[in-house]
């Protein structure tokens, strides 16, 4: 249906009505899907990688500043929230025919175990990457439970 109608930088004007027939008759899709738009599964792709002292992420956040992003570890959870806001400047030559650009958040949770401490997490923002360091660590040895019997 959609094969003949006009094109922006190779993607269809009319995708969202396309989505909108497809999400409909299955239940209006993902709500982070509707957040995002069609690229909502690229968003914070994420390499993990283990090394001999712990393991390295690797998380895309193209476009965001070091202020923007945030690391939180509570509960043996690390979860990575980030926050954009578009500036609303007038457009003085000429208007905006699409935007595909957003303002909003985005947050991902990592369980990385109870015993990390914030002070064992390290991390670093270059070119687009968040790298995050995390030592391995053995877990507390819970009490061995002795039975004593009864004479």
């Amino acid at each position: 249906m959609s094969t003949f109608l006009p094109a922006v930088f190779g993607e269809n004007m009319m995708d969202l009505f396309d989505d909108f027939d497809r999400d409909f008759f299955r239940g209006f899709g993902r709500p982070e899907r509707m957040l995002y738009g069609k690229n909502a599964p690229r968003m914070m792709k994420t390499d993990v990688k283990e090394t001999d002292e712990g393991y390295e992420l690797a998380v895309d956040l193209p476009g965001m500043k070091k202020e923007e992003i945030h690391l939180d570890l509570q509960n043996g959870c690390l979860t990575i929230s980030t926050e954009k806001n578009l500036e609303n400047k007038e457009e003085k030559h000429g208007k905006i025919l699409r935007q595909e650009r957003y303002t909003g958040t985005m947050q991902r949770s990592f369980y990385v175990g109870e015993n990390l401490t914030e002070e064992d997490v390290q991390a670093k923002y270059e070119d687009g990457v968040l790298t995050i360091t995390l030592p391995k660590k053995e877990a507390k040895k819970v009490p061995e439970k002795k039975q004593i019997l009864i004479a």
